[in-house]
């Protein structure tokens, strides 16, 4: 059970995350959360570098959904003026927005990853519904109100994961 909030991947940010990386995978779609993955929580819009590599991922003809907890008027201003196909009031990680997000991006669970800064809600999801994870360093080092509760949780998997030396890369905090 503890296993389900184990990413299989671990990344500095979402920049780490190339469309040859992910072809070679056989990966055509993504899934990514928005507030700490993509931009700081408090951030209403898309960075030059993030429009960048949304435009890559495109341009390599892998799919791009964000996927987010957060209401419809937040994740509608950032996403709808980059055109990135967005869900919100997702209920991260309850598995109805995932198979919708794979649903509309026609493709199989075996072609698409889930990026997210929250063990207990995009790994966690992304784990759950037998999707391939990928945790990045949260974007900012503050958090949205709710969030706070979920890092005190996330810490001690961390360091539970560590002692059991069920991952291998740095803490990079």
């Amino acid at each position: 059970m503890i296993k389900l909030f184990l990413p299989n991947e671990y990344v500095d940010s979402v920049f780490e995350i190339t469309p040859a990386k992910l072809k070679k995978q056989g990966i055509k779609a993504i899934i990514t959360d928005l507030d700490n993955t993509l931009v700081e929580w408090d951030r209403k819009n898309a960075t030059p570098k993030l429009i960048e590599w949304l435009e890559g991922m495109q341009k390599e003809g892998i799919l791009v959904t964000i996927v987010s907890n957060n209401n419809q008027l937040r994740v509608g201003a950032f996403s709808d003026p980059i055109g990135v196909p967005f869900i919100y009031h997702a209920r991260k990680p309850m598995g109805r927005a995932f198979r919708r997000a794979i649903r509309d991006m026609n493709v199989r669970k075996d072609e698409t990853v889930v990026i997210g800064d929250q063990l207990m809600t995009d790994v966690l999801g992304g784990n759950l519904n037998k999707l391939y994870t990928i945790l990045v360093v949260p974007v900012a080092k503050t958090d949205g109100f709710f969030t706070k509760f979920n890092r005190i949780i996330e810490k001690r998997l961390l360091n539970f994961f560590k002692r059991k030396n069920m991952i291998q890369w740095e803490d990079k905090k």
